[in-house]
């Protein structure tokens, strides 16, 4: 079954407010409700590409499959939703754990992955 995983996109991001994050959007406050406790069942895909747009991901990043058992078939398309690992990243307390020196190299990668330079 195809469900919504936001609360790793928000983990992802930094964000630790999503449901503040949300209203200021412009999302509704039951909305919001629901996409912060992952409660969401259906959601407009007009209201899907606000979401994205906002959090800087794809619907694929917000969406999980989790196969009904039974179903092993490896080259069924819906496993590029399987979420192998059901860690949550959160880059800013993994960031906040590191020595200044890699903080660097990292900031080295990033600006060479983005084309920045300071």
């Amino acid at each position: 079954m195809l469900y919504y995983n936001f609360t790793r996109v928000f983990k992802a991001r930094g964000v630790e407010r999503p449901y503040s994050l949300l209203l200021h959007a412009g999302i509704g406050s039951d909305l919001a409700t629901r996409i912060k406790k992952n409660q969401v069942r259906l959601l407009r895909l007009e209201t899907l590409e606000k979401v994205c747009l906002l959090l800087h991901c794809t619907p694929n990043d917000v969406m999980e499959w989790i196969p009904e058992k039974g179903n092993t078939d490896k080259d069924q398309p819906l496993n590029q939703l399987r979420k192998t690992q059901n860690k949550v990243i959160d880059i800013t307390r993994s960031l906040n754990s590191l020595p200044l020196d890699k903080l660097e190299e990292i900031s080295r990668y990033i600006d060479a992955q983005t084309g920045s330079k300071e």
